[in-house]
């Protein structure tokens, strides 16, 4: 799995740790996020899309 998580944060101007405290996760998190090391649950990956004012399937590249 890919993730647009980085570019998205970007966009907003979040850091990792900023994105982590809005979505109620460690920093951690959101990096193995980014990496693609990470496969999150429906909320989590629901939740990050909404804080970066996106969708699932626009942050989350399933190959």
């Amino acid at each position: 799995m890919r993730t647009r998580i980085k570019e998205f944060r970007a966009r907003y101007d979040l850091t990792q740790e900023e994105l982590a405290k809005k979505v109620d996760v460690r920093r951690e998190t959101i990096v193995f996020l980014e990496k693609g090391k990470y496969n999150p649950s429906l909320k989590l990956a629901h939740d990050v899309a909404t804080a970066l004012k996106s969708n699932i399937d626009e942050l989350f590249i399933f190959d």
